[in-house]
């Protein structure tokens, strides 16, 4: 088997001594969605995160990590942000805003550190994954010690 080449997601979490499995998964272009992942990975999709990049009214740029089959409820994430109301960046500006493109988007490396909000089914379980930041490639680690390199809060974000 080769080895996988680390992403600097990977290279942050060594950095920060947390530890971390990198998981390969087949990419299908048409469908990037967080449930397929969960289907190639063999794993709970409740347990797979996806990486949503939102813009509010009033604070601007802020990141939700929610389950990968859950519908983030803009209200919740509006109100948590600090925002009166809040939408989702174009997909076109995704890469210019954080340095990931659609299917790659890790809350772990992006160009700057924006508020991040993670739902709170985290904590349910003893590893999630998260995007490493390359299509075909996730991170497992603990959520404890993934709230702990991106200093995010714990909210109920989903509807």
């Amino acid at each position: 088997m080769s080895k996988i080449a680390k992403t600097n997601v990977a290279r942050l979490l060594d950095k920060a001594q947390i530890a971390y499995g990198l998981v390969t998964y087949i990419v299908d272009e048409s469908d990037l969605s967080a449930t397929h992942v969960a289907e190639q990975l063999g794993e709970d999709v409740r347990q797979v995160f996806k990486t949503l990049v939102l813009k509010g009214d009033k604070t601007g740029f802020f990141v939700c990590i929610i389950p990968g089959a859950d519908s983030l409820d803009l209200k919740a994430a509006a109100k948590v942000s600090g925002n009166k109301k809040c939408e989702m960046i174009p997909m076109k500006d995704l890469l210019t805003t954080t340095g990931y493109i659609r299917g790659a988007c890790s809350p772990i490396g992006m160009k700057k550190n924006f508020p991040t909000f993670i739902h709170n089914t985290c904590t349910n379980f003893d590893t999630i994954y998260i995007s490493a930041g390359q299509r075909g490639l996730q991170i497992a680690l603990n959520p404890t010690d993934l709230l702990s390199v991106i200093e995010a809060s714990v909210v109920d974000l989903v509807e």
